[in-house]
């Protein structure tokens, strides 16, 4: 067994998760590829390379290489207000709280909503998940929550005026429906077309067929004892939108491909140029803030290295220091509801996937099991 064997299968006897699949590459090709565990535990139904997943947030580093392949073709504006594109964002509404009788409180915004501000989590919106006035507001109005699988949910209110602050939201899903008014195509069509076909990403899709729902691993949840159970996710197989903030379904092998593609300065997917734009610091001053969980048992509290400043590019986490686990700084990563996870280090030249599906997010097992696996792969490239 190589280290990264070992780091995983320890994982799995902690109970980090009822299985595993994980892979890691350089630009000449992959480090490591691996499955361990069961898609149901206790079903004896082993893990394999080409299960599926839900990959949850892991859809919008893909919605984010949509946007800037129509910005390459001067079809889209990082800057410009999105309004006269999309009539829903010409004239949003800022939840400033609640009065007496717990009605909310709206005003209109005093700043535009861009594409830059969609990418980089400024535009204002957010997740009930790590909100509590969000969650307040649907309760208050009836109105639907981010995984409804409602167009009318995406019309929630602000929580801030945009480019006020960082916050973690639903903003790749309305960068989506961008995508789709800028090119005239749904966006399962504009990701088969320009991504996923270049990529040879087979298995990746918004609606999975029947052998690839077949391939499909169960969700589990942690339990207060700390145990491990099969979990039905409370969302719609489909939805009426295609989710480009999290509704992909794929394999760790198509995320691979899509991750060394950036590794690699984007062909045949982006230009270099793209791709360093997309690696840029693009919060200015501004900087990522913990995501505090209103919601503990779909998220725990989320700090990537807590006390380091991070940063967020188009649309990606960037350390700004190197990691205890061997990723230099200047990194990109990001991850997916389930204890997805996943990391591009151009200056090491290494990329990792890691894909669970255990809730709540930031789970301390399934943290602990990535990090591992992290670990374990700068040590095998001489960290």
């Amino acid at each position: 067994m190589t280290a990264i064997d070992t780091a995983l299968e320890t994982a799995l006897r902690d109970g980090a998760a009822a299985g595993i699949v994980a892979m890691a590459a350089d630009r000449n090709g992959l480090i490591h590829q691996g499955a361990y565990g069961e898609r149901m535990i206790g079903s004896g139904i082993p893990m394999t390379l080409d299960t599926t997943f839900r990959i949850h947030s892991m859809t919008k580093a893909v919605t984010a290489v949509a946007c800037m392949q129509l910005v390459e073709q001067g079809r889209l504006d990082l800057d410009a207000a999105l309004g006269a594109l999309l009539p829903d964002l010409a004239a949003p509404s800022v939840l400033e709280g609640f009065d007496d009788s717990g009605a909310p409180i709206l005003r209109p915004a005093r700043t535009p909503i861009t594409l830059r501000r969609l990418l980089t989590h400024t535009a204002g919106f957010s997740y009930d998940i790590w909100n509590a006035n969000t969650g307040r507001y649907q309760k208050a109005t009836g109105f639907p929550g981010p995984f409804s699988g409602t167009l009318t949910s995406l019309n929630q209110p602000l929580a801030f005026d945009p480019g006020a602050r960082w916050h973690y939201s639903i903003a790749i899903d309305w960068a989506g429906k961008v995508v789709e008014a800028a090119s005239g195509l749904d966006l399962e069509s504009y990701f088969r077309r320009h991504i996923f076909g270049p990529l040879g990403m087979d298995d990746t899709t918004f609606v999975q067929s029947e052998p690839q729902r077949a391939r499909r691993v169960t969700m589990h949840k942690r339990q207060p004892d700390g145990s491990i159970a099969p979990f039905i996710l409370d969302r719609p197989e489909t939805s009426e939108y295609f989710g480009g903030g999290g509704g992909l379904f794929g394999t760790a092998p198509d995320y691979m491909r899509f991750t060394r593609a950036l590794l690699s300065g984007g062909g045949p997917i982006l230009k270099p140029e793209t791709v360093a734009l997309m690696a840029r610091n693009h919060l200015g001053a501004l900087r990522v803030e913990p995501m505090l969980s209103v919601m503990p048992g779909v998220s725990a509290d989320c700090e990537f290295w807590p006390g380091m400043e991070k940063t967020w590019g188009l649309s990606f986490l960037i350390n700004t220091e190197d990691t205890p686990e061997g990723r230099s700084a200047g990194s990109l990563a990001w991850a997916g509801l389930s204890n997805l996870y996943f990391w591009i280090d151009p200056t090491r030249g290494v990329t990792g996937v890691y894909m669970s599906q255990i809730l709540p997010f930031f789970d301390a097992k399934s943290v602990s099991a990535f990090k591992g696996f992290e670990c374990a792969v700068y040590e095998t490239i001489g960290k």
